[in-house]
């Protein structure tokens, strides 16, 4: 009875999480982690994210630093980048939302966000208060072949 339990346990261990299923991301087009910062302010009781237009490069792992200097909760989305299979860590005042299409960050919070960028192509961002649901602000996410 006892190995049957170990081997039920170590059968658990390898099969790891549920959102663990998902196809393995190939290897990054660079190695090269850039750091970047998107911040968060508000303007008319909305937030507004900045730089407006993000530049990332394509296929590669990024470091997001997330600040927000907004007196409530805000969610940033990007249509297929925050979903599991792409995020590698997220820490600090950042949620992973239920729906997988974005994060929340707390209220005047902050945060690092790990993620494998997708392919080269403009793409939006959207950063969004539950106040202001109906009136996001809508940036631009321009992912750029990396240097190689």
């Amino acid at each position: 009875m006892r190995q049957l339990l170990a081997a039920c346990t170590l059968g658990l261990a390898l099969a790891g999480p549920a959102h663990a299923e998902s196809k393995p991301l190939p290897k990054p087009a660079t190695d090269v982690m850039p750091p970047v910062e998107l911040t968060i302010s508000e303007a008319d009781g909305k937030p507004v994210c900045a730089p407006a237009e993000l530049r990332l490069p394509a296929d590669t792992n990024v470091a997001l630093h997330v600040v927000s200097r907004v007196n409530a909760p805000v969610t940033i989305t990007a249509p297929g980048q925050f979903e599991n299979a792409h995020v590698l860590h997220a820490d600090g005042d950042l949620v992973h939302v239920a729906s997988e299409k974005g994060y929340l960050v707390k209220q005047n919070g902050q945060g690092t966000l790990r993620f494998r960028t997708l392919g080269a192509g403009d793409h939006s961002y959207a950063c969004t208060s539950a106040r202001n649901q109906s009136q996001p602000f809508t940036g631009k996410l321009t992912l750029t072949p990396p240097a190689g």
